[in-house]
């Protein structure tokens, strides 16, 4: 949507137009084939496509510069990085909470950036997002924080929205916790109840920003073993931004460093992780073993 020259304030961006369907496959498909463990098919196009995303802050404070990205559908990216580094803001532009300052974001390579309030609405059906601070209603109970979206957003009656809740939280381990509002719930539970939420409208694509971040240490595990359940066995394509190295390296199918708002480096995660090729992600690495 952004083209040549775009930006607020003092900052001009010249970013081109979104590519060719066809064409940004292909080149996404060379680029990516050794990055990832995703089974790719001849010809298959990303469900993400990510091309010059900027976001600047007051016209002036650049948070993303010119970030590109694929992702495939069913793949597990998992972004690294330090603070400030934009991993978070990327996740929130690919869901429109922040609104990119220039470049494209397509989704099945359909363009999403600068669409109306109503068509992001409907957009954001697709796009799956679990937050730190787990966002739940705290006057539902569980299973009604499961339900509301279906209902409203996916317009299901409630005995569907009720039957896929119920799956859904039993899936995450809180079939007996259905009835509790969040305040009775521990925070791991609750972000558990956020994962069965998001996972409840089926969406194309699942982001996950830091979402055990908020947790005590000895909650973190379960949270995890939801996270690690639904990317082996739930043919979820997730993008999961977090500082779990664990988690990352025994799931997912790629691991991408970022810092100082660019993709610094990405590949699979024992390439990434054990064999580094760029100083800054071998200092980062080496300050969080």
């Amino acid at each position: 949507m952004f083209g040549k020259n775009h930006g607020h304030g003092g900052l001009t961006f010249d970013v081109p137009p979104a590519m060719d369907a066809a064409e940004a496959a292909r080149i996404a498909f060379d680029h990516d084939l050794s990055l990832s463990k995703h089974h790719f098919v001849e010809g298959e196009h990303p469900v993400v496509r990510i091309e010059h995303l900027m976001k600047t802050f007051d016209g002036e404070t650049q948070v993303l510069r010119d970030v590109n990205l694929n992702v495939w559908n069913g793949e597990i990216v998992v972004v690294l990085g330090p603070s400030g580094s934009g991993k978070s803001t990327m996740l929130r532009c690919i869901n429109l909470l922040e609104t990119p300052t220039a470049g494209h974001i397509l989704i099945d390579d359909d363009e999403i950036t600068g669409k109306s309030a109503k068509e992001v609405g409907l957009i954001r059906r697709d796009l799956g997002m679990v937050f730190q601070s787990f966002n739940l209603f705290p006057h539902l109970t569980a299973l009604e924080n499961v339900m509301i979206g279906q209902t409203k957003v996916l317009k299901k009656n409630k005995d569907e929205a009720r039957a896929e809740a119920v799956k859904q939280l039993e899936a995450v381990g809180l079939g007996d916790r259905i009835d509790y509002k969040p305040p009775q719930l521990s925070g791991g539970q609750q972000q558990r109840v956020a994962i069965a939420r998001a996972v409840a409208m089926h969406p194309k694509v699942l982001l996950f920003d830091e979402p055990t971040s908020a947790l005590d240490p000895e909650l973190v595990r379960d949270v995890l073993g939801v996270m690690r359940e639904l990317a082996l066995h739930g043919d979820m394509t997730m993008i999961v931004v977090t500082h779990e190295m664990g988690f990352a390296r025994d799931v997912g199918d790629r691991v991408v460093f970022m810092e100082g708002g660019v993709v610094v480096e990405q590949g699979l995660p024992e390439q990434v992780f054990d064999n580094p090729q760029h100083d800054r992600t071998k200092q980062f690495l080496g300050s969080i073993k």
